[in-house]
């Protein structure tokens, strides 16, 4: 009853506030929302009269046109950094009418442009800082990138969603205090309101998100967001820069910048796959680098001083049942003030940030600690019924944030709350800073500023309400035709609809027969990933040139599962080289370089050493036990376990494996082992399973069957079970 009276007094209390400042916020939200739709309705108009919005029908040219279009034109402008920033720039640029180049050093989005939350989002903790503060430059922050948020959700409906968050409530006081920033989260909003926000009991709360913590709650608040496919973004905005003639490349290095009569007017590159070297020559230079841009600046002025101060974010993934498929959870104040989401994310659940300074480099790890503070987090917040293990982390990776400080400030301490636009004395313009959400809005700035320096004449940005790559014709059922025209199946149809829109069809007319009876086209590259072949093929004329380009970027199975990337390596490794006629050292080239990245970048190391490093913490009745099944298998008393053991035992109980299946198990035993583990291996193995931090082990399943068939003569059904 008490507890009823105190959840009916904290909505009156919310309320009452509500209605205190209510005419003048209804006035003001409903003005709001007629001058979005007014401004919405003047940029439709616009674009229509341009012709710039319909849907471009024209193959994309090749790689090797683009990079000999490079070598040989003189552009208006040449973009270094193809990361959303960069590629907004050379979207903005194109859509302007200028001859615009952009170059990226690895592959689009290969930087932190593919390695954030997934969000797209106003800033819900900026807000609240500048009601708080009354800071009207944080509020025109948030009131931008919320314009932004929306305008993102409509010209890539395919590859971008409103997402409902949760914010748990633990404390009574908690509820008017949330309830009245959220609601301003929303009347800020206004015409750009995704959904309105609303309060959920306790009960309801649990209903909607049963893996919360029960004890000591009181009830929740629900707002929306947007989140996106981050670096299918990134590529879509490059390639809808080349539909309308932009020229450009990944694997290009700027080495060094090209001045005439001390402005900047071109650069010298190389080649990063070919080693070759040529000169790109431009009217204007923009610096789009993230993390780097202190490195590109220092090419045009070796003496200026650095303004980039790199953080370190980490993220893990984490399976399904950790979190709902449809809603996302915030802790506002995790132990240390940080800010920590839980979000599904492509089929899993995604849980991040930390923000630690770190040095730039091109290929930021993960650490230990991080991961380790991530999975705290997440524990203070589920169920003591949910077991939060350090074995269900199935990948884990680092994006840098590239904190600036402002070139023109006298005081070089403090950092910018936003992005940096700078034109130096050589007229070069660097864009840094800023966040996912309002890449077109600092695009659009940066060209401004490019346009001006060097004297372009040519209009304003054409980017607002300017559709991405397969937004023109897509629909939310467009899955359903193609199911029925190609004869994929449904997950698979639903995944290439969601990630190429209008394109999927060109995508999926590239699949190859399957051999069954359904679907009839289609093989996935990974039996728990509707990721299929005619993606690698497609990713190839997307301009895909290295096997982590299509396993990180193109289906983005190494940030969900590092160990299904892995085995799904050969499978990529193999279509590639069918179409870029790579030679047998080639293919061995790109199958280390890729292992190295899911070893270093991906966490593949980390988990390994997470289990190597666990004690053998069994009872003297479970070491007898795992001995006893040890030396069952052990066939020939070799004093280790082989696969061919296990395969040759199981044949005889009549279950064959499959190749996959053989592969798969490779992959669950370390490769020093050369897959095989002896007795002390075989006993940690068993360890760190007991202790969560490995999951489930397909060996150690495939052992358990096979001992219990032997001893008690049973036949066993194999298990599908995970990595």
């Amino acid at each position: 009853m008490a507890s009823s009276w105190t959840w009916k007094k904290a909505i009156k209390v919310g309320a009452a506030a509500a209605t205190a400042g209510g005419g003048g916020c209804a006035l003001l939200y409903l003005t709001s929302v007629y001058s979005s739709d007014r401004k919405k309705e003047q940029v439709q108009q616009k674009l229509a009269a341009s012709g710039l919005n319909k849907r471009p029908s024209k193959p994309l040219p090749t790689r090797a046109e683009q990079l000999n279009s490079l070598a040989s034109d003189q552009f208006d402008v040449l973009i270094i950094g193809g990361g959303a920033t960069g590629s907004g720039c050379a979207l903005d640029a194109a859509s302007r009418g200028l001859k615009t180049a952009m170059v990226e050093y690895d592959d689009f989005s290969s930087g932190t442009s593919s390695r954030s939350t997934k969000l797209i989002h106003g800033g819900v903790r900026y807000l609240q800082k500048a009601i708080m503060n009354l800071d009207i430059e944080q509020y025109k922050m948030v009131k931008e990138a919320l314009h932004e948020r929306a305008n993102l959700l409509e010209i890539a409906p395919h590859l971008s969603f409103p997402l409902p968050i949760m914010l748990p409530v633990y404390k009574w006081w908690q509820l008017p205090y949330f309830w009245a920033g959220i609601k301003a989260y929303d009347l800020v909003s206004g015409g750009d309101c995704l959904k309105s926000s609303y309060i959920l009991s306790k009960s309801r709360a649990l209903e909607l998100f049963p893996m919360l913590k029960k004890n000591e709650l009181k009830g929740a608040i629900v707002y929306y967001d947007g989140m996106h496919n981050d670096a299918r973004m990134n590529i879509s905005i490059a390639i809808s820069a080349v539909r309308l003639g932009a020229t450009v490349a990944n694997h290009v290095k700027v080495v060094d910048l090209i001045k005439t009569d001390g402005i900047v007017s071109g650069a010298k590159v190389r080649n990063q796959l070919t080693g070759e070297e040529f000169s790109i020559k431009a009217k204007s230079v923009i610096n789009a680098t993230g993390p780097f841009t202190d490195s590109i600046r220092k090419m045009d002025d070796g003496q200026t001083r650095d303004i980039v101060c790199p953080s370190a974010g980490i993220h893990i993934m984490l399976p399904d049942y950790y979190s709902p498929s449809n809603m996302g959870l915030l802790d506002p104040a995790t132990s240390d003030g940080r800010v920590i989401f839980f979000l599904p994310w492509q089929g899993l659940t995604i849980a991040g940030t930390t923000d630690t300074p770190c040095p730039v480099t091109n290929s930021p790890g993960p650490s230990e600690s991080d991961i380790q503070f991530i999975l705290s987090e997440v524990k203070n917040y589920l169920t003591p019924d949910i077991d939060v293990r350090r074995g269900d982390v199935l990948s884990a990776w680092a994006g840098i944030r590239p904190l600036v400080k402002d070139p023109n400030a006298g005081d070089t301490a403090s950092l910018v709350r936003n992005h940096v636009v700078h034109v130096s004395d050589s007229k070069m313009v660097t864009i840094a800073g800023g966040k996912w959400t309002t890449y077109r809005a600092m695009a659009a700035e940066t060209v401004d500023e490019a346009v001006e320096a060097a004297q372009l004449g040519v209009g304003p940005s054409m980017t607002d309400g300017l559709l991405l790559e397969g937004a023109h014709n897509w629909a939310p059922t467009m899955f359903i035709r193609l199911v029925q025209d190609l004869g994929v199946d449904t997950a698979v149809a639903q995944h290439l609809s969601d990630t190429y829109g209008d394109r999927a069809f060109s995508v999926g007319k590239m699949a190859g027969l399957t051999g069954q009876r359904w679907p009839i086209v289609g093989r996935r590259i990974h039996q728990e990933f509707p990721y299929i072949d005619a993606e690698v093929r497609y990713a190839v004329k997307e301009y895909a040139a290295t096997a982590v380009d299509v396993i990180a970027r193109r289906l983005r199975l190494s940030f969900l599962n590092v160990q299904a990337a892995e085995e799904a390596l050969p499978i990529v490794v193999s279509i590639m080289a069918d179409e870029l006629g790579w030679d047998k050292e080639e293919q061995d080239k790109q199958t280390e370089d890729a292992m190295d990245f899911l070893r270093m970048q991906m966490g593949k190391d980390l988990n390994k050493a997470s289990r190597d490093n666990i004690p053998v913490s069994l009872t003297k009745a479970e070491i007898a036990e795992y001995v006893k099944r040890f030396n069952a298998l052990d066939d020939g008393k070799k004093g280790y376990i082989s696969i061919n053991d296990i395969r040759k035992s199981l044949k005889s109980q009549g279950v064959i494996l499959t190749n996959e299946d053989v592969s798969a198990l490779m992959a669950t035993i370390s490769v020093e082992t050369h897959g095989s583990l002896d007795l002390p291996e075989f006993l940690q193995m068993m360890s760190a399973i007991k202790s969560g931090t490995v999951s489930h082990s397909r060996f150690a399943k495939m052992a358990e069957m096979d001992y219990k068939s032997k001893k008690y003569g049973e036949h066993m059904e194999r298990s599908g079970g995970g990595v």
